[in-house]
């Protein structure tokens, strides 16, 4: 079933378009990623998921729902997480959930939505000790105090240590499998082909490039890298490569195809390719593809 429905969205401050005609769905158990560089339109495109801003034309439903008119039925089966929350800095960990938990309906206990956070062992420490990593495993953890159907997290795992990270993902994952839909938005590329199931990048306002991502993965371009012939001028080779790093690289659609081609015409020279390292397209040369960067 569809959690969350974008028709057209647009949102403009004065002149200025911050998110035009913005169209997509995410499923429940699906964790969407909404990329895009700084100023792209991500965030106010949450903020208007969220209910937090009116938008000036087309349509969201949240569970069915519209999150500015149907604000407090939404809110009551949403968690979200900001890129700033404020805290009570002398307030301890446990204290502040406890705190939040007053505003949360049937909110799950305390020291739950820490454990999940993976926090449970800073419980009794004040939040002005914690590490931005440590406090952003905070935020998460408020997000998850209601149980949410639906999940929005804006730079989840910013300032987190290699091991927050990862344990995080695993958080999200599990939170998936359970059927929770999740939009997430990040800067770490890494994050986003790791966790999504879909992706949408915004440039500009607009979703440039939308779909699975195994499928817009599918359809970049690979690479294939092996080091630099001797002697041989790289015009001889029967497909284009250009020098990066002191090592050729060839750009394909099929990089395995590429790596055949390659592979026989060495074997006809009677030349070896060292160090072949066979590519398909990562995220990142999607983002050089189309135009944008994380």
């Amino acid at each position: 079933m569809t959690a969350i429905t974008v028709r057209d969205l647009s949102r403009s401050y004065g002149g200025f378009e911050a998110v035009r005609r913005v169209s997509f769905e995410v499923a429940r158990g699906e964790i969407f990623a909404l990329l895009g560089r700084n100023g792209a339109g991500k965030t106010t495109t949450l903020e208007l998921l969220a209910g937090f801003q009116r938008p000036d034309a087309g349509q969201v439903r949240v569970l069915g729902l519209d999150p500015v008119k149907d604000r407090r039925a939404v809110r009551r089966s949403t968690g979200i997480m900001l890129q700033e929350a404020g805290f009570f800095p002398d307030l301890t960990v446990n204290q502040t959930a406890e705190s939040w938990r007053a505003f949360v309906p049937s909110a799950r206990p305390a020291f739950e939505a820490l454990e999940l956070a993976g926090l449970l062992q800073k419980a009794a420490v004040k939040v002005r000790q914690l590490s931005g990593g440590e406090k952003r495993r905070l935020d998460l953890a408020l997000a998850l105090l209601g149980r949410p159907k639906v999940l929005f997290l804006d730079e989840p795992t910013t300032g987190m240590d290699p091991e927050g990270r990862r344990a995080t993902w695993e958080v999200v994952r599990s939170l998936a499998d359970e059927g929770t839909a999740i939009l997430l938005t990040t800067h770490y590329l890494d994050e986003a082909q790791q966790l999504a199931r879909s992706v949408a990048i915004m440039d500009k306002g607009e979703i440039v490039t939308t779909g699975g991502m195994a499928e817009i993965l599918a359809a970049g371009t690979g690479r294939v890298i092996f080091e630099a012939l001797p002697g041989i001028d790289p015009s001889s080779l029967p497909l284009p490569v250009r020098v990066e790093g002191g090592r050729w690289v060839c750009s394909a659609d099929d990089p395995d195809l590429a790596a055949q081609t390659l592979l026989g015409w060495a074997a006809a020279q009677g030349v070896r390719l060292r160090g072949l390292e066979v590519r398909t397209a990562s995220l990142e040369e999607l983002f050089l593809e189309v135009g944008t960067d994380a």
